[in-house]
């Protein structure tokens, strides 16, 4: 049969359990606002009934419960969602860097407008078409090299600016590598203090939260995946271990950090002369910029500019930079070939407009206009066989839809491939925009279930806590009651008679 005393310890084990629910429920509400959290709840277990089998139990008629015991203290999280939130902050990570270079390269090439590239050009065209109305009009022919300079200009300006933004996104990816080394070395160090904590039994469930954390910020910059390695010792069933993380890549997994041995692998860069990305080195590994898997820091490297496998430049502003190049070099020379033709004012042959561009790199910041042509306006070749007819001018005005430009496969006019290039520059825009848009919508539908799961909610915790409360009331008295009754025992027994 129990003691008398039994009833104390179901009512004291009764007071501890709640008091350690009300505990973690004020940790909850602490942290309601902490970043990370993840609400925390004890898990509560009958204490095992007296008396336990075996071949010396009592004659008891059957077991007594004994209570009850906190036995846990667990975090409410869902795995599945925790994985499905980083796939689609993947995809978020990788469209929100490209759609952010493309809308800058949109701002710099400013165009349709009256200050982008083709209204410039389009007032070029318009003073070489006076020029051959009014050929010896000196001021016809003033305004024809101003608009000339003011292409150059404009060229140079679109290039310098493109390059300028090139270099800051190069320094955001050279960021971007240190952000995510930095990380791993932070879960790194998070993984070494649950291992220190892990085996004596206790769940470090504030480490778990800044350890998910992190994860949750490296899986923006690229896809990982992720194993868990238990603890050894008196490790608790539910403990989650050290994790090591692994870069998903076409070849396949690359460790990052190894949760066994505590080591991490670096991301380098290697890179050319200009900044562009070569070779992308982890740990002991090697891979391509072209083979590197989705995320922020594979958006960087595309916009920034990149080596691809044929050994080409590539990427947002590296192909922008070069369209233009390819422009100004096809413009100057095919406008200096046909102003050659032509015949002065004073009747000489006609020499070249612009300064030679012997190379497609760099044309684009090379459009200088010749010391002849400044210095005399009569050296502007407006005419052919009579000096004055203005019908070379009038050819020269036309050469937009002449002048061919190569455009992959084939050549187009000036005009049409300028038009191609400002097209797909909008259309990888809001495709860039629209799946951003898209993976921010599905990430922000997944954050919510997770936050519908893991977050502190103050009204359920309130609520929780009147239960709580009300059952530590009750445990304590349970103890008073029980103290009557030894009273009764006590100071009440044994005493007839007197």
């Amino acid at each position: 049969m129990s003691s008398t005393f039994h009833g104390l310890q179901v009512a004291k084990r009764g007071m501890d359990a709640q008091q350690a629910a009300l505990y973690t429920i004020g940790h909850n509400v602490s942290n309601a606002n902490t970043p990370g959290y993840t609400r925390q709840r004890v898990s509560l277990e009958t204490f095992p009934a007296y008396p336990a089998p075996g071949m010396n139990q009592t004659g008891a008629a059957g077991q007594i419960g004994m209570g009850v015991e906190a036995s846990t203290v667990e975090r409410i999280r869902d795995t599945f969602l925790d994985t499905q939130y980083r796939d689609e902050t993947i995809k978020v990570g990788y469209w929100d860097a490209r759609a952010g270079a493309l809308e800058k390269m949109e701002e710099i090439m400013n165009e349709p407008t009256e200050d982008g590239l083709s209204a410039v050009f389009n007032q070029f065209f318009e003073s070489i078409q006076d020029v051959a109305s009014h050929p010896s009009e000196a001021g016809a022919r003033s305004v024809m090299i101003e608009r000339a300079e003011a292409v150059g200009d404009t060229f140079s300006y679109l290039s310098t600016s493109l390059k300028t933004i090139q270099g800051d996104l190069q320094n955001e990816r050279n960021v971007a590598v240190t952000q995510v080394n930095s990380l791993l070395e932070q879960i790194n160090n998070v993984n070494q203090q649950i291992q220190n904590v892990e085996p004596n039994g206790y769940l470090p469930n504030d480490l778990y939260d800044e350890r998910d954390r992190l994860l949750d910020e490296i899986s923006k910059f690229m896809p990982v995946s992720l194993e868990y390695t238990k603890s050894s010792g008196n490790a608790s069933a539910t403990s989650e271990g050290v994790v090591t993380v692994q870069l998903q890549t076409s070849q396949g997994p690359i460790t990052l950090l190894d949760g066994k041995t505590h080591q991490v692998n670096a991301i380098s860069l290697t890179t050319n002369q200009d900044s562009y990305v070569t070779e992308i080195h982890i740990g002991d590994e090697i891979r391509n910029p072209e083979s590197f898997p989705q995320g922020k820091l594979k958006g960087l490297i595309e916009a920034s500019g990149y080596i691809d496998n044929s050994g080409d430049k590539t990427g947002v502003y590296a192909s922008m930079i070069d369209d233009l190049d390819e422009m100004a070099y096809e413009f100057v020379n095919w406008f200096n070939d046909k102003h050659e033709q032509g015949v002065t004012l004073d009747g000489d042959n006609g020499v070249s407009f612009f300064n030679e561009i012997s190379q497609k790199e760099g044309a684009a910041t090379g459009i200088v206009i010749a010391d002849k042509i400044k210095q005399n306006t009569n050296n502007i070749a407006a005419g052919t066989d009579r000096q004055g007819d203005g019908q070379n001018a009038h050819l020269l005005s036309q050469f937009r839809q002449k002048v061919l430009v190569n455009s992959g496969s084939q050549a187009v006019s000036l005009d049409g491939f300028y038009q191609s290039v400002i097209g797909q520059m909008s259309v990888d825009a809001q495709q860039a925009n629209r799946l951003k848009s898209n993976s921010e919508t599905l990430q922000g539908a997944v954050e919510q279930r997770r936050q519908s799961t893991s977050a502190v909610s103050l009204d359920e915790e309130m609520t929780n806590m009147i239960q709580f409360q009300h059952a530590y009331n009750a445990s304590a008295r349970m103890v008073t009651m029980i103290d009557e009754m030894l009273d009764k025992i006590v100071n009440g027994l044994g005493t007839g008679g007197r």
